[in-house]
């Protein structure tokens, strides 16, 4: 079945990141492909790729590891330098560090069971006190009254620390580990981009100065093990009993810290700018019982989805029936990217999907993936945060907009750059 382009979507609204920094996330074009067959987009300077914009084929793709790899080739489209890069066989400070995001089953399903253990809902149960104790403490720091980017001073640091505590990264690392963290995540952001001679010597340069950071922790978790994640990755062994290798034990580290930072960090500042925009729903949080913040946690996911997209790898020729429109034939290398935010707007699946409703139930959103890759973190995002909106639901009197709010430069991690807010805020009283 032959598909032509559509003409009314300009490729570069869904992958340029530039553009997301510009516009925000490109809701208009992803509503237009919905309603269309699927279909392969020739972006100018990056790989084709199709996208994949509706709840229904993205589930059923998600679920097929075998037909749609992740390992077969990255976890984002690349660009065309990247690809050049690629085929000469440049090496590359990252690639590795091998992670369980770009592992396929059944290797995925072993590594996966390495940290699975923690992150579990009873697992999270013992991080109560740390989300807590962080959120209030974020808080705090703002003072009774004032302005401030509640990027800088709260959706980034409450994350930040709550990692930072489990994964045995101290106090006085955890500002450079930030830098590196948003240097990695928004390389094509100009405010975050490492200087460097080139975009290859700023990776090398990125990679050497994580494994110099997660290596030192490794080996004293080694030497001195404590109850905590840091230990059970460092002395992680395999199903025959070896060790779990160098390579993949930094590439947990650095999935762990950096997906989980990112991701919650954008979360949270995407729940204070919808609650912004729509007040009525910081009245329905203040107002209501304490269940109200379970929902709420459900829907700022939805609404945010900071893992904007995740790619798959056809690994043969396929012909993949569409939920509503029929056969496409996909070639054995294309590229599909799965668009996790468009799938989260699907009024297939979401009544009023652009309403911005704490209350939503049920909610069947892909926040946090699909299938194989379904994050492996996500009760402790959920955990965390529930403890900043628990915080505000008891504390905030006042919140209103201070000024533009502003977007990152990225369209793999999305989400807000700067979002100034005024606020008055009750002390906390134990």
């Amino acid at each position: 079945m032959a598909v032509t382009e559509s003409p009314t979507v300009d490729p570069l609204d869904l992958i340029e990141p530039a553009r997301y920094g510009a516009n925000g996330a490109p809701h208009d074009p992803w509503k237009v492909l919905r309603s269309q067959p699927l279909q392969k987009l020739h972006p100018e300077g990056f790989q084709p790729f199709w996208p994949v914009t509706r709840h229904g084929d993205l589930t059923r793709i998600a679920a097929r590891p075998d037909d749609f790899s992740n390992q077969a080739d990255s976890i984002i489209v690349w660009t065309d330098d990247q690809i050049e890069r690629a085929e000469s066989g440049e090496p590359n400070a990252f690639s590795q560090m091998r992670t369980i995001i770009a592992m396929d089953p059944p290797e995925h399903r072993t590594f996966r069971k390495v940290a699975s253990g923690f992150f579990t809902p009873r697992g999270i149960q013992r991080l109560d006190e740390i989300v807590t104790t962080s959120a209030r403490g974020v808080i705090d720091s703002l003072g009774e009254e004032g302005e401030a980017d509640f990027v800088e001073m709260v959706a980034q640091r409450h994350p930040l620390r709550v990692l930072s505590t489990i994964l045995g990264i101290t106090p006085d690392q955890e500002d450079h580990l930030l830098e590196l963290t948003q240097q990695l995540f928004a390389a094509d952001d100009p405010d975050y981009a490492r200087e460097a001679e080139s975009r290859e010597a700023s990776t090398a340069e990125l990679g050497m100065e994580f494994y110099t950071m997660f290596n030192a922790i490794i080996e004293d978790r080694r030497a001195n093990p404590r109850d905590d994640l840091a230990t059970m990755l460092a002395t992680a062994t395999m199903p025959d009993g070896e060790p779990m290798g160098l390579v993949e034990v930094l590439g947990y580290y650095l999935i762990v810290f950096n997906a989980g930072h990112d991701t919650t960090r954008h979360s949270l500042a995407g729940a204070i700018a919808s609650f912004l925009a729509n007040p009525d729903q910081l009245d329905v949080l203040r107002n209501s019982d304490e269940g109200i913040v379970t929902t709420a946690v459900e829907e700022v996911v939805r609404w945010t989805a900071p893992v904007n997209y995740m790619k798959r790898s056809a690994v043969r020729d396929i012909t993949f029936e569409s939920e509503e429109f029929g056969p496409v034939e996909i070639a054995k290398g294309d590229a599909l990217a799965l668009f996790y935010n468009s799938a989260n707007r699907d009024d297939r699946v979401f009544d009023d999907p652009y309403k911005f409703d704490i209350t939503r139930s049920p909610n069947k959103h892909l926040g946090f993936g699909w299938a194989e890759h379904y994050c492996l973190g996500a009760h402790l995002a959920r955990a965390s945060i529930a403890a900043l909106l628990a915080e505000m639901r008891n504390r905030v009197e006042m919140l209103e907009p201070a000024g533009d709010q502003t977007y990152t430069a990225s369209s793999f991690v999305f989400g807000h750059k700067t979002l100034p807010v005024r606020y008055r805020i009750n002390p906390h009283t134990a």
